[in-house]
């Protein structure tokens, strides 16, 4: 008996001076980590998640300087013109906003352009309203075709820029708040991967989803970037179609005085309807794409 207890004295020692552990220490470590391990993976996602928010609030800043510069850059203006040089909010900012840039837009052609682009971009990547007054206001300010292919491109830039912050900071968020639509979306995104490109149209000229859960989900469902950009430029035209036209027959009355013609409120009736129609037909586009 003394022997044996004087072999497990050594051994003890043994192990002290060489550091080793015995079979049962192990256990109790691996016990002891599986329990510390899901503790220390939230509080990486919670550093994670707060590196990621502090970026996008950089980058939000470094874009509002950037409107500034614009806004700060554009030629001197009369103090009653002055107070239209903002954000549209409806129909009546846009049209107050296009009588003013109308009247620059000969000889500042570039800054109106660029103030365009940029202000339009901004809303689009923040997801903030007033885009589709922009998009009635290029009406005001640009031939049609010139004013179709800008907001074409400003949606797509926008989107895309909408998508990539996304990735960075929105992917576990809207994970965690909206898991029920991701999986729907997933279900139909899987079924329609093969035609992605032709999926993103038709969503974006149907009324089905809007556009801002478009852009904020489409990272989560692994939409590659490319197909949503094109996409996205193709699927915005017609939509945009309508809005434009709206927006320079409102600049042939707002420059014909208070004289209505019939065939400018025959044209607004004409593109009220067509707005209308793929809420009317939505069921039915639904069913047959699906």
């Amino acid at each position: 008996m003394a022997s044996e207890s004087n072999t497990a004295s050594n051994q003890y020692n043994l192990r002290s001076r060489t550091g080793a552990s015995h079979p049962n220490d192990d256990v109790k470590t691996d016990s002891t980590e599986e329990v510390q391990s899901p503790q220390m993976g939230v509080q990486l996602d919670k550093g994670e998640t707060r590196r990621s928010l502090v970026a996008v609030a950089a980058i939000f800043l470094i874009a509002l300087f950037v409107m500034l510069f614009v806004y700060y850059s554009f030629p001197e203006l009369e103090e009653d013109e002055r107070k239209h040089i903002k954000l549209p909010r409806d129909i009546d900012d846009a049209k107050a906003l296009g009588k003013v840039l109308s009247r620059y837009n000969d000889r500042y052609y570039y800054q109106v352009t660029l103030g365009f682009f940029c202000t339009y971009i901004f809303l689009q990547t923040f997801a903030i309203p007033g885009s589709i007054s922009l998009s009635i206001l290029s009406g005001f300010l640009f031939p049609f075709s010139l004013a179709l292919f800008l907001v074409c491109l400003c949606s797509a830039v926008g989107a895309s820029n909408c998508y990539l912050l996304s990735n960075l900071v929105g992917v576990k968020l809207v994970q965690k708040y909206i898991p029920e639509r991701v999986e729907k979306g997933s279900t139909a995104i899987n079924r329609h991967r093969e035609n992605l490109l032709y999926y993103i149209i038709f969503l974006r000229i149907t009324p089905f989803l809007p556009n801002w859960f478009i852009n904020i989900t489409s990272p989560v469902l692994k939409v590659p970037l490319w197909p949503f950009f094109l996409g996205t430029f193709l699927g915005v035209a017609p939509p945009s179609f309508v809005a434009i036209q709206a927006g320079t027959t409102l600049y042939q009355l707002t420059h014909a005085g208070d004289a209505v013609s019939w065939t400018s409120v025959i044209v607004l009736a004409v593109l009220a309807v067509l707005s209308l129609l793929p809420v009317v037909f939505k069921q039915y586009l639904r069913k047959k794409f699906e």
